[in-house]
């Protein structure tokens, strides 16, 4: 056999047909009777690789080649696709080779029996939180053309199914851990055991299964079958809070609010998008705001000694706020990227990313700052822009200050890529882009004291890499295009059945009474004011944002300070 890197010639006879498993256009000799010379590339005959095969004939050839191998062109639905806030436009070849990236991390990590992905790792265990981020990874990947209708019908029909079946905490939720080998109930060792239900969790589910049922409206009635076994009388109350459980050590039940500024009015929406009326905890108060870098950034008010609750300022929940609904309420069909119909969102989501940007130009450290995983104890860390009192602090779950975990993390990093383009956010972009191993995904961040990065895989991490790309090209990813009749707004409809379950009556309209037709208009919590990096506009009941652009630089670098030197040494003496 000719080894590899060396010529080899094939003369071929007049009008004879020479076939080649070769991934480049079909090409004939135009000249009818002159003789002729194809020279082929990078090809392969009977096995053997060449740098270059050539073909001549005296007189004119076809040749025809497979194209099995060839790049298909990614071309669903155009409507999919409306202009946005930050980045628009296809993938580069960089980008897409990215999103097959993080894709291999749900290959690599996929459980076969359950349809479930572990959360981190080669560690079987998930959460509804990262199997939500498994949807965006899978939703994502169909729609970039990295896998194939095929492959997104199988995986998402036996995850519905997984779903569907999933043992209950107490018969209500889903149990916040599950084993992704099995699916049974677990504790946090992966023990079989429960441990209470998180309406976090459970609320970033929601706007999953939405996206998946308003894309694919095939999958509808298999998607509504899901939270129709769940009971959310415990979730939701009367006044439109959330709230999440954990088990007590005399195994009983206890029932908390759950959510602080940013999460709470993100897993919020993914509630409201089903029917619950979410408005209590869709709004930002109790509020605060604290001064980084001369941007007014706002926390939640509420006093963490008392309500025994971490006020982390983090950047997960507004990327992703911005990335699947383009901040805006859930009740918007209004399909329009540039417009925020829930403007303050978008406010202070300009602020998040601002102060971050910052902070780079102040200190020169690159700031992309989320919660992730870290290797070895405390195994998971709160790395704020605010927290406890105190800007830039990491905290581990016990509360502890973690400064040496803190890290460029890859997800908000992309995110913050995808939602304003800036040279900062290249700058961000550059720094994770690359930092992945291709068959197991990205990898979670960059620590900022120069220790490497972190040597950890995760689904979450992966699957918001994933929708930021999708982002990019598409818009806000929740786009409500099925316009069927919804098996879960009619099942039951005026039974018990629902009002047991505390599920909403979608099928009754409540009419104003004669005296109740002309409310008093309510101020707005964030009023016209409080507008800085966003134009506020009227969206019909509340206040929208649209042209939302930090500016770049407000503060001067930091000065060079002049000191006095330590030692003064003798004037040099001419002789």
């Amino acid at each position: 056999m000719t080894p590899y890197g060396t010529l080899k010639t094939i003369v071929l006879a007049a009008t004879a047909c020479f076939a080649l498993p070769l991934t480049v256009q079909s090409q004939a000799l135009e000249a009818a009777d002159a003789p002729g010379t194809v020279i082929i590339g990078n090809t392969s005959v009977d096995g053997a690789k060449y740098n270059s095969v050539t073909i001549r004939s005296g007189a004119p050839l076809t040749l025809e080649f497979s194209n099995q191998d060839a790049p298909q062109e990614c071309a669903h639905d155009p409507k999919m696709s409306t202009p946005h806030f930050g980045r628009n436009g296809p993938l580069t070849d960089r980008e897409f080779a990215m999103a097959k990236t993080a894709w291999s991390y749900f290959v690599k990590r996929y459980q076969p029996e359950t349809g479930l992905v572990n959360a981190v790792g080669s560690f079987p265990s998930t959460t509804m939180w990262d199997t939500a981020s498994y949807i965006s990874g899978l939703v994502a990947a169909y729609e970039l053309c990295v896998i194939d209708k095929r492959e997104f019908d199988t995986r998402a029909t036996k995850l519905i199914s997984t779903l569907r079946n999933l043992d209950l905490f107490r018969g209500e939720a889903p149990n916040k851990v599950y084993n992704a080998a099995t699916g049974e109930k677990v504790n946090y060792a992966n023990k079989k055991g429960e441990v209470g239900m998180s309406a976090l969790d459970i609320g970033r589910l929601l706007v999953w299964l939405r996206i998946l049922k308003e894309r694919h409206p095939y999958l509808a009635n298999a998607v509504d079958s899901v939270p129709m076994r769940w009971n959310f009388c415990n979730m939701v109350n009367e006044d439109g809070r959330m709230f999440g459980s954990f088990v007590k050590g005399d195994g009983t039940a206890q029932y908390v609010q759950e959510g602080r500024l940013g999460y709470e009015e993100y897993a919020a929406k993914g509630f409201e998008l089903w029917g619950f009326d979410t408005s209590r905890a869709q709004s930002p108060e109790p509020l605060a705001y604290t001064n980084i870098y001369d941007v007014k950034l706002p926390y939640d008010g509420r006093d963490p000694r008392v309500f025994k609750n971490q006020n982390y300022v983090l950047t997960e929940g507004y990327i992703l706020d911005g990335l699947e609904m383009g901040w805006d309420l859930a009740t918007d069909e209004a399909h329009d990227g540039n417009t925020a119909s829930q403007g303050w969102r978008a406010e202070f989501a300009n602020r998040i990313y601002l102060v971050q940007q910052r902070r780079f130009e102040q200190t020169g450290i690159i700031t992309a700052r989320s919660e992730h995983q870290v290797d070895g104890k405390p195994y998971f860390v709160y790395d704020s822009i605010f927290a406890d009192g105190y800007p830039w602090n990491t905290l581990d779950p016990t509360g502890e200050y973690q400064p040496d975990r803190a890290a460029i993390s890859a997800k908000a990093a992309v995110g913050l890529w995808a939602l304003w383009q800036t040279e900062y956010t290249d700058l961000l972009f550059d720094s994770v882009a690359d930092l992945s191993e291709p068959d197991l995904g990205f990898y979670e961040g960059l620590y900022e004291n120069g220790n490497g990065f972190i040597p950890l895989q995760t689904a979450n991490n992966n699957g918001v890499i994933l929708a930021a790309l999708l982002y990019k090209v598409q818009g806000p990813i929740l786009q409500k295009n099925n316009k069927n009749t919804q098996r879960w707004a009619t099942d039951f409809a005026g039974t018990d059945i629902r009002a047991n379950k505390c599920h909403p009556s979608l099928m009754e309209e409540v009419v104003a009474c004669c005296e109740c037709a002309n409310p008093t208009q309510i101020s707005p919590v964030i009023p016209v004011e409080e507008f800085i990096y966003c134009r506020p506009v009227l969206t019909g009941g509340e206040i929208g944002a649209t042209e939302c652009d930090p500016e770049k630089r407000e503060l001067a670098p930091p000065k060079v300070v002049q000191v006095l030197p330590k030692s003064c040494p003798k004037p040099s003496v001419k002789p």
